[in-house]
């Protein structure tokens, strides 16, 4: 009998052993919103970009649910890639950025009527990078950093 569980265990570890990298290693991650009064997570793939998001939300009744948002318009799978997300440091912010390490693409992703929702992928341009300071978009005052600008 200990000969048998001995090959089970070694047949097994060498199933393992053929499986590629990646196949073993887990295919999500998890990032809270920055926002410090909001108790949000967003959930990445990392290898297909989707995103989705869950929070708690109280319920009369129980100890509470866990509310979840599924991927809507632009936050579902993209091409594959090694994407992660990155939480800004701006406390009131709710959204988390989408990267791809392999082709340098960001995108903004949160909740919006209940769904995770992403802006279109994009990438700083090197002549973006060139501008002079005093070209960059304006700011509130001194070390408030960048505001959008709307047309």
């Amino acid at each position: 009998m200990r000969l048998f569980g001995c090959a089970a265990f070694l047949s097994t570890a060498l199933t393992l052993a053929g499986l590629p990298g990646p196949a073993l290693a887990a295919s999500y991650d998890f990032v809270p919103a920055p926002q410090t009064d909001l108790n949000r997570i967003y959930r990445i793939d990392r290898v297909t970009g989707e995103v989705s998001s869950c929070q708690y939300g109280l319920q009369e009744g129980t100890i509470g649910v866990t509310l979840c948002f599924s991927p809507g318009e632009g936050a579902g799978a993209q091409q594959p890639g090694e994407y992660g997300l990155v939480a800004s440091r701006h406390e009131r912010e709710g959204g988390v950025f989408r990267v791809n390490f392999r082709t340098g693409d960001m995108s903004i992703c949160y909740v919006f009527d209940e769904r995770v929702v992403c802006t279109p992928q994009a990438r700083p341009s090197s002549a973006a990078s060139t501008i002079a300071p005093s070209a960059s978009t304006p700011s509130g005052g001194s070390g408030t950093g960048a505001s959008p600008q709307r047309p």
